[in-house]
Formats: structure tokens, C-alpha cells, sequence
């Protein structure tokens, strides 16, 4: 039996089944970070240092904001999605956030 079989047997969940989320944090010093994250609010915790996986690169540029977020249906939609995404130039991505996002959330709170 192959080692992800196991895996899937001991964490007993399908990830292929979870919703996945593209996202966009807005960083401290203006940079914008693109991931992928079937758990948005753990993932945010990690990204604020909460708990261990976050990102090193925003480990060193807080306050962190969320700015974008777009739900999807499987990891590899999602990775499809987050290329897109990180090719896009600064001025495309503030574009998708001004017409897909109301409202923004401070990560620090």
C-alpha cells in the first residue's frame, strides 16, 4: 500500500473534497503575497506567527492584511489559479483585489 494511502487513512479527511482558497495578504511594506490554503483561518494564524507553517516570507513584514480571497474547488484548480496570480503584474493584481474584494482584513487584531 503506497505511504499516501496511509496518510489519507490516519488524517481521515479527502483533501480532494475540502474547498481550496487563492489569497492575497498585503504586506507590511506593501508587497503582496499570493497562496493557497484549504483552511483559510489556520492559515492565517500561521501567517501571524499563532502557529508553526507560516511563510517566511511574512514572517518579517507584518501587519498583514487580507485583501483577496476566492474560493475553489480542487488544490489543483487552485495551484492553477495561484500561477496566475503571481505572473500578474503589481497593477493587475490591485486591479483583481479593487474588483473582487469590499473589504480588507487587519491580521493583526
Amino acid at each position: 500500500m503506497p505511504v499516501y494511502k496511509y496518510a489519507k487513512k490516519f488524517l481521515m479527511i479527502d483533501i480532494s473534497k475540502k474547498n481550496w482558497f487563492v489569497y492575497l495578504l498585503e504586506c507590511g511594506d506593501q508587497t503582496l503575497y499570493c497562496g493557497i490554503t484549504n483552511n483559510i483561518e489556520n492559515r492565517l494564524k500561521q501567517h501571524r506567527g499563532e502557529i508553526s507553517g507560516g511563510a517566511r516570507y511574512t514572517r518579517s513584514r507584518t501587519p498583514l492584511k487580507l485583501v483577496y480571497q476566492e474560493q475553489i474547488e480542487t488544490r489543483s484548480m487552485a495551484l492553477k489559479r495561484e500561477t496566475l496570480i503571481k505572473k500578474m503584474s503589481r497593477k493587475e493584481k490591485l486591479e483583481l483585489i479593487k474588483n473582487n474584494f469590499n473589504s480588507e482584513v487587519d491580521l493583526n487584531h
